[in-house]
Formats: C-alpha cells, sequence, structure tokens
C-alpha cells in the first residue's frame, strides 16, 4: 500500500522545538526517534525557526559551562538527524549566524564543522552547486520522498543538507556567470569597476589586501623574480608587482574592455612584462607546453568563476608552474564572503583542499582600511552604485599564503 509522508502536527512540532529550546537530549532523541517524516518541516510559524535556530537563540553567554555542553550536544543530535546547517528563518540568519551574533562560540563552532562536513559530501558526490536559503531544499525532500512510510519503525538519520560554494559575488538567480561577463561591457571610475548589470568587479577597497599580497609572496623583494597573475582587472595588484621590479612579470586577463585599458595604460610596452589575452584555461596550457616555465609568486583572482575554477586552477596549475623551494600561491578569498559562517566553511575547505593538493596555508588578517573618499566610518557606503556586496563580514580580511608541504620539498 502506498501512502505519502505526513508531515509533521502542529503539537509535535512544538513539543521538538520545546525540547531543543531546553536542551533536553534524552527527550530530543526520543522525539527525533518517532518522526517518521524527519525534521526540517518543524519551523516556528512565526519567525520560520528550526530547532537549530531555537537551540542557539535559547542559550546566553552567561550560561555555566554545562547548559553550553547540553547546547552543543543538542545541536549535533539534530544534525545527526538531518537538520540543515544553513536553513534561513524569516530575519535572514542561519542557526551559525545567530550564534556568532551571540558569542557562543562552542555552538557557532559545532555549526562551522557541520558546514565542513556537508561541503566535503558535497563534494564526494560530484561538485559544487549554488548556496540555498533552505526554502527549495524543502521542497525538494517533499518531491523525493519514498511512495511509502512505516511508521512504527525508527527512519535512518537523514544526511545534513548541502551546502555550495560561491564566486564573486554572491548569488542570485539571475546571477552573472563567466560567459556573460565576458559578453558584458564594462566601466571603470576613480573607486571601481563594474560590468553593464553594476556588479562590481573590482574596487579600489581592495588595494591594501593586494599591497599586503605582494608583500607576502614576494617578502624578500621581486629582483630576478618570476611572477605570474591571472585577473588584471584594475590593475592594483600589478601595479603594486610592479613596484618590486621582477624578472618577469606575466598576467592572463580574457576581458576585451580589460585588455583594451591596459594597452592604453602601457602594460603591453612595459620591460619584462607579457601580456596573455584570454582564458586562463586556453592561456596557461602554452606556458606549460613550454616546459621549463616556472614562477616564483603565482596570485589568482578572476570573476564570475565557480570555485571548482580555483580547485582546478591550484590542483593542475600551480602544482606545475610554482616554483618547488620557496614558491608562494596567493588567490582573493571571496568565498561566501556575504555571511560570516559561510566564510568560515569555505576557510576550512580551502586548508583541506589546498592540503590534498600538497600545499599548506598559513592564513594573515589584513584591517581593511576606509578610503579618504568614504564618508561612512564603517565603509558602507563604498557600494554606492554597485548592484550589491560581494564582501559583507566585517573589516578583517583573511589573506592565504600558500606553500607546497615541507615534506614533499625534503622527499
Amino acid at each position: 500500500m502506498s501512502t505519502h509522508i505526513r508531515p509533521p502536527s502542529p503539537t509535535a512540532t512544538t513539543t521538538l522545538l520545546l525540547a531543543a529550546a531546553d536542551h533536553n537530549v534524552p527527550v530530543l532523541t526520543s522525539i527525533l526517534a518517532k518522526m517518521p517524516s524527519g525534521i526540517n518541516h518543524c519551523l516556528d510559524p512565526d519567525t520560520q525557526r528550526s530547532a537549530l535556530h531555537v537551540a542557539i537563540d535559547s542559550l546566553s553567554p552567561s550560561d555555566p559551562p554545562e547548559k553550553h555542553a547540553a547546547a552543543e550536544e543538542t545541536l549535533r543530535q539534530l544534525l545527526f538527524h538531518g537538520a540543515i546547517w544553513n536553513d534561513l528563518d524569516s530575519n535572514d540568519e542561519t542557526p551559525g549566524c545567530i550564534a556568532y551574533r551571540k558569542g557562543l562560540s562552542g555552538c557557532y563552532e559545532v555549526m562551522v564543522e557541520a558546514g565542513l562536513r556537508a561541503e566535503v559530501l558535497l563534494a564526494r558526490l560530484g561538485g559544487w552547486e549554488e548556496l540555498s536559503g533552505g526554502e527549495d531544499d524543502e521542497d525538494d525532500d517533499e518531491e523525493e520522498a519514498p511512495d511509502a512510510v512505516d511508521t512504527a519503525a525508527a527512519p535512518e538519520p537523514q544526511k545534513e543538507e548541502v551546502p555550495t560554494l560561491e564566486p564573486k559575488p554572491a548569488t542570485e538567480a539571475d546571477d552573472v556567470n563567466a560567459a556573460s561577463y565576458l559578453a558584458s561591457e564594462l566601466r571603470y571610475d576613480d573607486t571601481k569597476l563594474v560590468d553593464s548589470d553594476n556588479n562590481g568587479v573590482m574596487m579600489s577597497w581592495e588595494r591594501g589586501i593586494m599591497e599586503r599580497s605582494v608583500e607576502e609572496l614576494l617578502p624578500n623583494g621581486g629582483a630576478g623574480k618570476r611572477v605570474l597573475n591571472v585577473g588584471f582587472g584594475m590593475g592594483i595588484i600589478d601595479s603594486y608587482i610592479q613596484t618590486k621590479s621582477p624578472a618577469r612579470h606575466v598576467i592572463v586577463e580574457p576581458h576585451p574592455d580589460v585588455l583594451a585599458r591596459m594597452r592604453t595604460d602601457g602594460w603591453f610596452d612595459k620591460p619584462g612584462v607579457t601580456v596573455l589575452e584570454g582564458r586562463w584555461q586556453d592561456a596557461l596550457p602554452q606556458l606549460l607546453a613550454n616546459g621549463d616555465e616556472m614562477f616564483d609568486a603565482i596570485y589568482f583572482d578572476t570573476f564570475a568563476e565557480p570555485y571548482s575554477a580555483l580547485k582546478t586552477f591550484f590542483n593542475e596549475l600551480v602544482i606545475t608552474l610554482l616554483e618547488p623551494r620557496g614558491g608562494r600561491f596567493g588567490f582573493f578569498h571571496g568565498l561566501g564572503a556575504d555571511r560570516r559562517i559561510s566564510y568560515d566553511v569555505y576557510t576550512r575547505v580551502l586548508e583541506m583542499d589546498l592540503f590534498e593538493a600538497g600545499l599548506e596555508v598559513a592564513w594573515k588578517d589584513v584591517k581593511i582600511e576606509t578610503e579618504p573618499h568614504e564618508k561612512n566610518p564603517d565603509g558602507s557606503d563604498r557600494w554606492k552604485g554597485t548592484r550589491r556586496k560581494y564582501w559583507d563580514v566585517g573589516d578583517v580580511y583573511k589573506l592565504p599564503v600558500c606553500e607546497f608541504l615541507s615534506g614533499m620539498m625534503e622527499g
């Protein structure tokens, strides 16, 4: 006999949310074992908060350690039974957002670890998708549900919902992709580069990040060094690279408007500079064909490409083109930078993936300074004239500096 899965009753939802808010783990596990349709339909009707949300919000930083421990175990049990780690409530907050806002470091770490596990699972299943707020995920659960369920037997725990890495800028239904970006007409002004839809491609507030990146990639100066930069943009990092007077400076840039700007500004005529026109996926194999082309420093900052592109770059090209002894690799880390927990999850993902590629990463904190033209102390007016922010996680940027694992070099 085939029957559809019944959603939890209002009473069952209330009971689950109360047990989660009370951090009563024995009662909670008993409830979870008896819920045939899982827990992701159990939301507060007024706030759309899940059991994860209420478990965190009912905790105070001043509560005793045993209360914090119970709350963290509550989160683990909910996650084990399929709770969505990045589900959004009516205030557009994930459970981790609430934990971060309230300063609940233990709960926040549980949620970051859940996000990392979900990302690893997604990678094993075949790739990265776009970050979802959770509503579409619930629809998917209904569509993929089995025709019948044995309500007498405890269901197996559901897998945690899988989030996704997102390129700069943040994902929307009509978001820019690499093909549309390359076909778009770009506009420069003194503080930014935008496409025809006013997506910020690069902005002048990144100067401090780029200057520090060059200092980290070329700690002993540029004399005799070979440098590769993928993505010219406003030319900020390439200008800083030039101050180090490298022996060889290769720039890869695909956009015709940027290339035209580079010609006007004389980049094609600078001594020691080689400009490779086209996508890095097409241009860099030419360097590999030379056989002996190596670089002491490599930087990567493209626009409208997914995380899988960056991962391919360091998995297949950095390990081939970077000088084995002393070479350094860096990139613009804006993955998930519209939400703190997403940024922290993706930082962990990067550490794992870089390690698997034979690279170790050191993170340098860089303070993002307010620029002279910005009137608001928090720099919020820097986004005027752009479609949306691609950075919204505070004024401290985590700058990656990557080198080959020491054990690989010793071998």
